[in-house]
């Protein structure tokens, strides 16, 4: 079972993600950033994959949201990819390492469970992906809003000095 494999190989999973995100262009990752983010995912989908071997499998989806992505922001998983994403801004992360944050992961777990012959399901492989393409979603909406709302307060100081200049 996959929320097996992944309880067992979560320290492997991590420093994987780890070493794939130190590979990428600047920012340096600072090692507490990188392990939130990666650890934190990790954790919900192990706890999603759990969820969805009881009686109320689909309860799983307050874990980690709907497949077409509805109420994923509001899901354990949503709420922290929301965080995440706004995290990684202000760390001076573009929106492209938002995304392959997630997906480093993501081919860490794929990597590791061809290497040791894993016997994944299908429906597993199916809730990682949900999982990834949830997180992903909201990470970079919440980055790309933060943006927004940063780029537009410098552009009213900016103009304010422009007025004030003018003025004099």
């Amino acid at each position: 079972m996959m929320h097996e494999f992944l309880t067992e190989n979560r320290g492997e999973l991590i420093e994987r993600g780890r070493e794939k995100v130190a590979k990428r262009a600047a920012p340096e990752a600072v090692g507490e950033e990188l392990e939130h983010g990666i650890a934190m995912f990790l954790d919900q989908i192990i706890k999603t994959l759990r969820v969805e071997e009881t009686a109320e499998p689909m309860e799983s989806r307050k874990v980690s949201g709907e497949a077409d992505g509805v109420g994923a922001v509001f899901s354990e998983m949503g709420a922290a990819a929301k965080e995440h994403g706004r995290e990684l801004l202000q760390h001076g992360f573009t929106i492209e390492q938002v995304v392959h944050d997630y997906g480093d992961l993501c081919q860490s777990v794929t990597a590791l469970a061809v290497e040791l012959r894993a016997p994944l399901s299908n429906d597993e492989f199916r809730t990682l992906n949900r999982c990834l393409d949830n997180a992903i979603a909201v990470a970079v909406t919440e980055f790309h809003a933060q943006r927004e709302f940063i780029v537009t307060d410098e552009q009213s100081h900016a103009n304010e000095r422009l007025g004030f200049f003018a003025h004099e």
